[in-house]
């Protein structure tokens, strides 16, 4: 992605007004916050961005380092082992993107994108290779802080649930879903989600056939109850028709998302059709 096409920074740093002034910390330092246990690598070159977004997620009681390129990022991430990664789009060296790929082959962990446009193809990408969220500038401090948290809930309920035991597959079709392993396979295929697009799926899978409003599915796939984010439910499910197939899953325009069945299907645990429980 070239730099020539993103828009310049507002002078504000990509901040809202409000929060342009927390510039606070170290560039590069860990500070270590009594009762911190979260580690969050952030990733930009903007100095007035990356300080403020480093002395707000200290407040929060997190453990911060930060990197203002590609190499430095990939480097920060492989020693240090974030448990999650807050990642500009644009940085010296190699963008964003190729930072998202690299850190993710070595180990996976949750990725918030920050993009200077509001380009639903630079978003889609992002998804494409890894990322779970993203945010566009100038954005919201506080809401920043919000998705953080979801992201990290999510892990800590993936962890839980790895070791829970449940009902093992569903089929719909021929697109199965093993909540067991957390894989899908479509038409005899493996396909890679990322842990929000396997959690959008479940939910979407949980009532078939069944319209889910974006809001329900902010609030139940992202822990974030605010309208605002809906634009990135509407990402996420192109992003998942994209591997699974588009006609799986259909747009009520207006209100939301309905993953569809086969011809007979009945239900989980319905007596007829092609989909069926295992487990």
């Amino acid at each position: 992605m070239d730099r020539e096409h993103q828009e310049k920074p507002s002078p504000t740093g990509g901040l809202s007004e409000p929060e342009a002034a927390e510039r606070a910390g170290h560039h590069n330092a860990t500070v270590a916050t009594p009762g911190a246990q979260r580690r969050v690598l952030v990733v930009e070159d903007d100095p007035t961005i990356v300080e403020a977004i480093a002395a707000r997620l200290r407040a929060e009681g997190f453990l911060v380092q930060t990197a203002a390129d590609g190499p430095a990022a990939v480097e920060t991430a492989s020693s240090w082992h974030p448990d999650l990664l807050i990642l500009d789009v644009m940085l010296p060296g190699f963008d964003g993107l190729e930072v998202c790929r690299r850190v993710q082959s070595q180990r996976p962990v949750p990725v918030l994108m920050l993009t200077a446009r509001d380009d639903e193809t630079d978003m889609l990408v992002g998804l494409g290779v890894g990322a779970d969220d993203y945010m566009t500038k100038p954005f919201s401090m506080r809401e920043l802080v919000a998705r953080s948290h979801v992201l990290l809930r999510r892990i800590e309920r993936a962890a839980v649930a790895a070791t829970t035991p449940r009902p093992g597959s569903v089929r719909l079709g021929d697109l199965e879903i093993d909540r067991t392993q957390r894989r899908v396979r479509a038409a005899g295929k493996d396909i890679h989600l990322t842990p929000t697009e396997f959690d959008l799926l479940m939910c979407l899978a949980r009532s078939p056939r069944a319209v889910l409003t974006r809001e329900q599915l902010l609030a139940e796939v992202w822990d974030w109850a605010d309208a605002s984010g809906t634009r990135t439910v509407d990402s996420h499910v192109k992003a998942l028709r994209r591997k699974i197939g588009a006609e799986r899953i259909r747009t009520v325009h207006g209100v939301g998302y309905a993953l569809e069945t086969p011809p007979g299907f009945a239900g989980e645990n319905g007596a007829t059709g092609q989909a069926t429980a295992e487990g």
